[in-house]
């Protein structure tokens, strides 16, 4: 086995500089200006120790066994060279042709041909790479280098952490000697495997029930008019507008997909603005069913017939609508003087207190003062007689009145004379239709 211990060198020269600089191993020549071989087994005090021979090199030595055959017959002379010593200027030379070299430097070894090639120190794992490293081979050596995702540190491989670098545009995880990148919801990876592109969710498979609106990594649902977003976020359910509010319309609302419509009762009519109701006039449009003898009488949402007006005994009939009561008669002695039938309509649940009917006497006589009263039919105490003047009075509702219904009030006028005596009443018969609805 061959100990050996060697120095490479090169001459190295420095351009613009007028002298030359050389490596270790060698000398300048200043006669020549070039770099000559130092021997070392001349000029270093016993290189070599114990049994071993000093072989000079070209630009280091070796140390050899001394019994080694290989090396003896040149290498004798401990301060030979490999090759053998050039002659001087001038002179000579009595040595041999040397065709071959009998050993290669380091990193270097003979074929069969005797020639020196490359040592491949990785494939013959002869290197001394980390086991995290992998193995370069180089001429006359080789390098330790770090696979791709890791960097050399203190002779250790260590994982690269992409991650923390920003290699990813939005997810990133890393894993030894290399890193994944993925997106999130909504996004999708660009062939570049690093960047996210937005997915536009609503061009591929609507994901909702009606409108969708893409986002930037997501989507929104939007549903028509009428409809409403459920807790989904996804699905659209019908609206119901009737139950918001009882103002949509005059009478009834109806609930429709994605809207509504308002209906009216019979015996009205849904005006343009498709929520009010118009009362149907069936005696002026003459779509009525009154006898010719009845007179057809108009109320909200439909009509009456009115049979003609009797008067009773002893009254006596003085037009179509006043029954009078003779004086010269005994039996109208306490009998109101004169009766007037009045019919008049109102729709029901109107707003109290409320004026509804006037009351007036036609003429004024000197001395005479008039009272009015309800004589009868305000069982209920619903109405009451307000004097507005000497010789009127208005009817008030003081309590609402829910239809359908009919009242009949015997509104008293009595007439107070004391400069002669006299005291007479008169009444007006009013019958009041109040409608079932309040238009």
């Amino acid at each position: 086995r061959i100990l050996t211990a060697f120095t490479l060198a090169v001459c190295l020269s420095s351009p613009g500089k007028a002298q030359q600089q050389c490596t270790n191993g060698f000398d300048l020549d200043r006669a020549s200006g070039q770099c000559i071989d130092v021997d070392e087994c001349r000029t270093i005090p016993e290189a070599c120790r114990g049994d071993m021979v000093c072989v000079n090199q070209n630009g280091g030595y070796l140390c050899v066994p001394r019994t080694n055959p290989v090396y003896r017959s040149p290498y004798l002379n401990p301060y030979s060279n490999i090759y053998p010593p050039p002659p001087a200027p001038g002179s000579v030379s009595n040595y041999p042709t040397v065709t071959r070299p009998l050993m290669c430097r380091f990193g270097f070894q003979l074929d069969e041909n005797n020639q020196c090639t490359d040592v491949d120190e990785c494939a013959s794992d002869s290197h001394q790479c980390n086991p995290t490293q992998i193995c370069i081979n180089t001429e006359g050596g080789y390098t330790c280098s770090c696979t791709e995702g890791y960097w050399l540190l203190e002779g250790q491989c260590l994982d690269i952490d992409e991650c923390r670098y920003g290699y990813c545009q939005q997810l990133c995880a890393n894993v030894p000697g290399s890193y994944s990148c993925t997106c999130n919801p909504g996004f999708t990876l660009n062939d570049d495997g690093r960047s996210c592109q937005d997915v536009n969710e609503c061009t591929n498979e609507n994901p909702c029930t009606q409108t969708c609106v893409n986002t930037y990594g997501s989507f929104l649902c939007r549903c028509e008019p009428g409809y409403e977003l459920e807790a989904d976020g996804v699905n659209c359910s019908d609206m119901d507008e009737c139950s918001f509010s009882e103002f949509l319309c005059q009478h009834e609302c109806v609930n429709s997909p994605g809207s509504y419509y308002c209906i009216c009762p019979s015996g009205y009519n849904l005006l343009d603005d498709s929520r009010s109701c118009q009362d149907i006039n069936e005696c002026e449009n003459r779509n009525f069913t009154c006898t010719a003898q009845q007179t057809c009488f108009n109320i909200p949402g439909e009509y009456k017939c009115l049979d003609p007006v009797r008067c009773e005994e002893p009254y006596i009939q003085i037009n179509d609508n006043r029954c009078m009561c003779p004086a010269e008669n005994p039996g109208c002695r306490d009998q109101p003087f004169t009766i007037l039938y009045r019919v008049m309509d109102m729709v029901s649940g109107r707003s109290v207190p409320s004026d509804i009917f006037q009351m007036q006497a036609t003429t004024r006589y000197p001395g005479a003062y008039y009272i009015f009263q309800i004589k009868s039919g305000n069982e209920g105490r619903e109405f009451y007689m307000r004097q507005t003047g000497p010789i009127s009075a208005t009817l008030v509702m003081t309590r609402p009145v829910k239809g359908p219904r009919t009242v009949e009030l015997d509104l008293e006028m009595i007439t107070v004379n004391t400069v002669i005596n006299f005291r007479g009443s008169s009444v007006i018969r009013l019958r009041i239709f109040v409608s079932q609805y309040s238009f």
